[in-house]
């Protein structure tokens, strides 16, 4: 009897044996690369000689450095874009939206592998794709057809039982397993969730769990195929991607952990670590000063709705400053179709542009100790660009509930509707652009920053040299 994990990385063994702590060699089915990473990641690539990527599917994103300050920016995404029509790549312009709402969205495909070089890479496997952070190397190394290397994995069951209470988020879930657990509590793990409540969760539920998953050090997490993830490709258009995945009856995991959905309460994770975690309660009442919804752990449809509902039909308190970034142009779109933007805007929130923005310290460094929610996924000391600045990780439902009443609120406490009508079905790729067919007839755009990888020549055979480090 098998678990997901195991038959995931079974069927796309190369080499080793699957055995805890012992190195194994999987095939990678697609990658995916942000400009923050790409541009190494791809000139690595170039040295390689490789004419093609050999995966099946390779996405470069612009969703970092979208602030164009300078020329450098600019020029890595015009070298980004001109690499990725020469070698067989898909590219997603800037302002299409963050790479792993997009990915999750148009391209991740149960029972596929995906690894990339940003470390919340793991979102997609909210849809049972068994996806990895990696290095830009590793991702090079992918595209150009050499297995990825990793250690086996121990595997961990989440048991999932009940359903959330009102109020109560699905970060609250990650949250409650990061104060179990630690931020070193998944290192060399991989966690698969089971359980009866996942038939209350859906995929972007999930995508916000898988995708913190990352803070708790752990290898990826994942989630089954069932017919959630087929409602939601559905939706976007892609039932065809859809294969039911799932562990077997009986199967065995190193370890177990359980989580009883219908005893948490909103939760937060207060300055300088997510597994530094308090309860609402604990901290209501506390000044806040700015409130931040979006990046790619709380930046679905879903979550927005969510948000919008508390916000509607009021006005944020006078002493902070809202903003809203949409995950993708996808549910920027299907904000605009609900009316929830104008609800947004209404309440008094600045809207940012699909991308990463706070959440990499991209803008809107809170002010002096300051205090700052987020519905983002990191909040290690300096991040925000504000050192004295106090940033507290939470859901969308407690960053509307405060951003209203000027304090730490808990949304439970409030009525507003939890259920909203089912998301629009609006598909609309015009900023993701297929690789050239012409190849050969593409030149690849370098500006004065971008330089190519020295050559590598033999090593002498004495080598003499001051140590500056011990």
């Amino acid at each position: 009897m098998e678990n997901l994990t195991q038959k995931l990385l079974k069927t796309h063994l190369v080499s080793g044996k699957m055995v805890k702590g012992e190195p194994i060699s999987i095939k990678i089915d697609q990658t995916l690369t942000q400009d923050a990473t790409g541009t190494m990641a791809y000139m690595q690539f170039e040295a390689m000689g490789v004419k093609q990527v050999k995966t099946e599917l390779s996405v470069s994103y612009v969703d970092h450095n979208t602030l164009q300050s300078g020329y450098m920016n600019a020029d890595d995404h015009a070298y980004l874009q001109s690499v990725a029509s020469k070698y067989g790549i898909y590219f997603s312009k800037a302002g299409n939206g963050i790479c792993h709402q997009v990915h999750l969205e148009r391209f991740a495909k149960p029972g596929k592998t995906l690894i990339g070089s940003d470390s919340h890479t793991p979102t997609s496997s909210a849809i049972g794709c068994l996806a990895i952070g990696a290095g830009g190397l590793d991702v090079a190394k992918a595209m150009a057809g050499i297995p990825y290397r990793l250690t086996m994995p121990e595997i961990v069951e989440v048991r999932l039982h009940g359903r959330l209470n009102h109020g109560v988020s699905s970060k609250d879930i990650i949250l409650e397993l990061l104060r179990k657990l630690s931020v070193k509590g998944g290192v060399g793990r991989i966690f698969e969730y089971t359980g009866d409540a996942l038939e209350h969760l859906s995929v972007y539920q999930r995508a916000t769990i898988t995708n913190m998953g990352a803070e708790l050090g752990a290898t990826t997490s994942i989630f089954p195929s069932d017919e959630i993830t087929r409602e939601f490709l559905k939706r976007q258009g892609r039932e065809k991607d859809y294969v039911e995945l799932k562990a077997d009856p009986g199967a065995t995991y190193d370890d177990v952990v359980e989580i009883h959905l219908d005893t948490l309460v909103p939760l937060a994770a207060c300055p300088n670590s997510p597994d530094a975690i308090k309860t609402i309660q604990e901290l209501e009442g506390t000044k806040v000063d700015q409130v931040a919804i979006g990046s790619c752990t709380n930046s679905g449809y879903e979550d927005m709705m969510k948000a919008a509902a508390i916000l509607k039909g009021k006005t944020i308190a006078p002493n902070v400053s809202l903003v809203v970034s949409p995950g993708s142009r996808q549910v920027l779109l299907k904000l605009i179709e609900s009316g929830a933007l104008a609800t947004f805007i209404h309440a008094g929130a600045r809207i940012l542009e699909s991308a990463c923005g706070p959440c990499i310290g991209m803008g809107q460094s809170p002010k002096s100790d300051g205090i700052s929610l987020r519905t983002f996924n990191r909040n290690f000391y300096g991040r925000s660009g504000t050192l004295s600045a106090g940033i507290y990780l939470v859901s969308p439902e407690v960053a509307a509930a405060s951003a209203i009443q000027g304090v730490i609120s808990d949304p439970s406490k409030l009525e507003y509707e939890d259920q909203f009508e089912k998301e629009p079905v609006i598909i609309d790729d015009s900023l993701i652009y297929a690789p050239s067919k012409d190849p050969e007839s593409v030149e690849i755009v370098r500006g004065p920053n971008i330089k190519p990888i020295p050559v590598n020549t033999p090593m002498p055979d004495h080598l003499e040299k001051k140590v500056v480090i011990k």
